[in-house]
């Protein structure tokens, strides 16, 4: 099984990030749930989302301690909220930044990550710029694509598109192919370091 955990602030779109997720992971055959847990919900309240993916039915439905994969989609929350905890070094991590993980003031965690496993993508900049609007999810999954391969961009598009009709759900798309493109990259960059 592999479990993600999503946090955000509200309305940032990680309860609808982990939702698009097990859409993509059940148009690619796997199962799949996905769940939130937040308290008031409000706008900017810190919000946790989690997605778990299997080949075969899952049972349980407690929130994730130890993923496998964690997003995070404010930067703001990394010293606000314990986002880090049960996070393994051999996890996947992403977070929404353009500042380096020094600069955020994490280098002493991502540096105990196991090499090309955490890794910063401006999934803000890349919605304001085909959104209008500072709406990270739909980006961060194309990202996220990138650097796990559990889905398929494929599967991430298209799951993006069913949530959201016209030209919300080909600028989200867009930001998530960006995203995508923009990790490989950075993937490429720490293979050939």
């Amino acid at each position: 099984m592999f479990n993600v955990r999503i946090h955000g602030r509200g309305g940032q779109g990680a309860v609808t990030a982990a939702e698009m997720l097990s859409v993509a992971a059940f148009d690619e055959g796997m199962h799949a749930q996905a769940f939130p847990t937040f308290g008031s919900e409000r706008t900017g309240a810190p919000v946790v989302s989690f997605c778990r993916i299997d080949s075969v039915p899952i049972r349980i439905h407690e929130p994730i301690a130890v993923p496998d994969a964690l997003i995070i989609c404010d930067p703001t929350l990394l010293h606000q909220v314990k986002v880090f905890e049960g996070v393994a070094p051999e996890a996947y991590v992403l977070i929404n930044t353009s500042h380096s993980f020094a600069e955020l003031g994490i280098g002493e965690f991502t540096s105990a990550s196991q090499e090309g496993r955490a890794l910063a993508v401006p999934a803000t900049e890349f919605a304001r710029r085909r959104l209008g609007r500072p709406l990270p999810n739909a980006a961060l999954l194309g990202g996220f694509a990138a650097l796990t391969g559990v889905v398929g961009i494929g599967s991430v598009l298209d799951a993006i598109r069913q949530r959201f009709a016209g030209p919300v759900g080909e600028g989200n798309a867009a930001a998530a192919q960006d995203a995508y493109e923009y990790v490989l990259q950075q993937k490429g960059s720490l293979a050939h370091a």
